[in-house]
């Protein structure tokens, strides 16, 4: 009996560990000339911290250059804000202290919704060989910070890497 209670225990350890690791979803245009690979989000996105969800695409263009364009969209729960700019600055920070960043145009409105994407380099080398550290989100009168266990950042490295090989 304590066999099965201890195979059945890390049976279920191992399904939360590998849980964020996502199955990928394929999907190609009418024409045939785009291919896209996305995390299969259908149930639920993986996060990065709390508050903060997650998607990666790859678009790969046909032609006489074939061509990759990455993609990361950044969900952020709650995160409804009125803003004084009509910009806000997206930062990806990572282990080695490297940081891109993006400018978010806010919508007419003023309010920022709470999603944003950010073109990633093609390939994703940074993501792909570093640790990602820390989430910034800048509206100008705060920052808002969101860092990344360890666990998560080996996950989101999991799941480039599996974008970057999907065929």
């Amino acid at each position: 009996m304590r066999k099965l209670a201890l195979i059945i225990a890390f049976l279920l350890t191992g399904l939360f560990v590998n849980a964020q690791v996502k199955k990928i979803v394929i999907s190609v245009d009418e024409s045939g000339d785009v291919a896209s690979f996305d995390l299969d989000c259908s149930k639920s996105f993986p996060t990065l911290a709390k508050g903060l969800k997650y998607n990666v695409t790859r678009h790969e263009y046909k032609g006489e250059e074939l061509k990759n364009t990455y993609h990361l969209l950044l969900v952020m729960d709650g995160f409804f804000t009125k803003t004084l700019n009509k910009k806000m600055t997206i930062s990806v920070v990572f282990s080695d202290d490297t940081t891109f960043s993006e400018i978010e145009t806010i919508e007419n409105d003023g309010y920022f919704d709470g999603a944003c994407t950010l073109e990633m380099k093609s390939p994703p080398e940074n993501a792909l060989t570093l640790d990602l550290k820390k989430i910034i989100v800048s509206t100008g009168t705060k920052d808002v910070v969101y860092t990344i266990s360890a666990q998560k950042a080996a996950d989101f490295k999991k799941n480039v890497q599996n974008i970057v090989t999907a065929k």
